[in-house]
């Protein structure tokens, strides 16, 4: 039966389209004020799009609990069907405009793309062959709908708006080096060794939390020479080639250690309470690329630590 006469012969009983998108932004945003925000709208027009729901089904839809409002059974029965038709929706969009469930955009650091995810996902790849990989690196926090991105990994303490954050890992650090660069001394060696040796990027705000967190007095490093780089990929391979110490993430650089290109001359580890998140929008957390690839980063991540 063409389009046209099904939709003539069957009627659609939808309620109005504004309260229902009002209903959804409530349900995923967890507070009327946060769904107005995303919407445009003031909290006392929210307010009134979800009356007009909860009159038309005749009961309520939400818990109003201080400012949370708390899904009823019969509002998280709605809004679990909501979530699906909404990304349907979405998808369908996408693929008039060229958004397609082949190619998943992965938005990283140079860090995190060259040292962990290049070395780590041809097993994604062979596990979903019709998966094409594009890849954005860089440094900046973009947006990820704006910039047509389906997931990034990001550094931080996944507190983004509007977005959906998964914990892979703690962002900790020691320092690392070449073995030449220690002369044969034996490992590990004392912390406060650390101040008299060559430092990669001595400026760089881990070193003062590392020297404090192993109970050295605070380094003062303002005036202190050296090479500054601009990212932890370009200190590894300066320190590789024998340049220094470089504070770097263990589990980046699982390979170099394994190898013996790098090595730890120090036990102590720190962190500044941030973390590797996988981000990506809330209504895209049910599309089929981003589900498949969300179900192989967790755990891989977790095995790379596993691995240390």
């Amino acid at each position: 039966m063409p389009y046209q006469e099904a939709l003539s012969s069957a009627m659609r009983r939808l309620p109005p389209l504004p309260a229902v998108r009002a209903f959804e932004a409530v349900a995923r945003n967890g507070t009327f004020t946060a769904a107005a925000a995303e919407l445009g709208m003031t909290q006392a027009a929210i307010s009134y799009q979800i009356r007009i729901l909860e009159e038309r089904v005749g009961e309520p839809l939400f818990f109003r609990r201080g400012r949370r409002a708390e899904l009823t059974a019969g509002g998280a029965r709605v809004a679990a069907r909501l979530a699906t038709a909404f990304d349907e929706i979405e998808m369908a969009f996408d693929e008039l405009t060229g958004e397609s469930e082949t190619v998943l955009r992965i938005a990283t650091t140079a860090s995190v793309a060259n040292n962990w995810l290049a070395r780590n996902i041809g097993s994604f790849q062979a596990a979903h062959p019709d998966i094409e990989i594009e890849l954005e690196v860089g440094s900046a926090v973009i947006d990820l709908a704006e910039a047509r991105i389906d997931v990034a990994i990001r550094t931080g303490r996944g507190d983004w708006p509007g977005l959906k954050a998964e914990h892979l890992a703690m962002v900790s650090f020691t320092p690392m080096c070449s073995p030449a660069l220690l002369e044969g001394r034996p490992l590990p060696l004392d912390v406060r060794e650390a101040r008299d040796m060559r430092r990669i990027s001595p400026q760089d705000r881990w070193w003062p939390i590392w020297f404090r967190s192993a109970g050295v007095e605070d380094m003062d490093d303002a005036r202190r020479g050296g090479i500054r780089m601009d990212s932890q990929a370009s200190e590894g391979q300066a320190a590789m080639a024998g340049h220094g110490l470089a504070l770097m993430t263990p589990m980046l650089w699982s390979s170099e250690l394994a190898s013996g290109r790098l090595v730890r001359p120090f036990t102590h580890v720190a962190d500044e309470g941030t973390a590797y998140w996988l981000a990506y929008a809330e209504n895209r957390r049910h599309a089929r690329k981003v589900a498949r690839f969300r179900d192989w980063v967790v755990p891989a991540f977790r095995a790379t630590m596993d691995s240390l």
